[in-house]
């Protein structure tokens, strides 16, 4: 569903993303692992199609920057951008039409409910307290069905109700053919979500791990992740753990 392949992308002298390749499956959930600064909204940003980068991204057959590519993305980003002129009824009217979709109204009316933002329709999306804005940013990004959802730091400023549900809806979308990356660095967050995990440093692709292959090697995703960033061996962590709790 989704191909990457040799993306770069230069701010100035730093290489956001430095020669970045890999493929994700029909069906299946990948989490972006990184510190901060490590690429990984950059690449989110440059497989949507805001940014102007060397190398190809396809999303099914189509070029990523294809009207054809956009009608199968949804993007859930870390900072909600809401029209203040615009209630929430009317965010997602603008969205369906934006995305020619048909008979979107149960859907709608599905999402706000289990977002608890049925009795916000009327509201402007100003009016809304942050967390609010982050859910209704949650369905804006749901509505269409997409076959590939892009989801940055999707979890941040939820309550623990509008967790559980995002999980939930991530976990039916998967079921149902669709291709979920998720960007994090919040790795509790998304622990038990992942079919498989792609971790960045310094702009570059640094691990690309399934979750067999990941138990296989006994290690946990947190042990990966610091023995890819920090160089941290897992018998060292083991010790570390060890003596704090001493």
């Amino acid at each position: 569903m989704l191909d990457v392949s040799h993306l770069t992308k230069q701010y100035g002298k730093i290489a956001a993303c430095n020669d970045v390749s890999f493929h994700l499956d029909d069906g299946s959930t990948t989490v972006l692992l990184g510190p901060n600064g490590a690429g990984k909204s950059t690449l989110m940003k440059s497989v949507i199609g805001f940014l102007r980068y060397e190398g190809a991204i396809r999303i099914g057959a189509y070029d990523n920057k294809s009207v054809e590519a956009k009608r199968l993305v949804g993007y859930i980003p870390e900072m909600p951008s809401l029209y203040p002129n615009l209630t929430v009824s009317e965010h997602m009217e603008f969205l369906a039409r934006a995305y020619r979709l048909n008979d979107y109204q149960q859907r709608v009316e599905q999402l706000f409910e289990r977002f608890e933002l049925a009795d916000k329709k009327k509201k402007f999306g100003d009016e809304l307290s942050k967390g609010m804005q982050q859910k209704l940013n949650i369905c804006l990004g749901l509505l269409p069905q997409p076959k590939l959802l892009l989801l940055d730091e999707p979890m941040v400023g939820l309550d623990p109700h509008a967790i559980k549900e995002l999980k939930n809806v991530m976990d039916e979308l998967r079921q149902g053919g669709s291709t979920l990356l998720v960007s994090t660095h919040i790795i509790d967050s998304v622990d038990m979500l992942w079919d498989r995990t792609l971790i960045m440093q310094n702009g570059a692709l640094c691990a690309d791990v399934t979750r067999p292959e990941l138990e296989a090697s006994g290690r946990t995703l947190e042990e990966l992740f610091f023995a890819v960033t920090e160089g941290v061996a897992p018998d060292a962590m083991s010790r570390e753990n060890e003596e704090a709790g001493a």
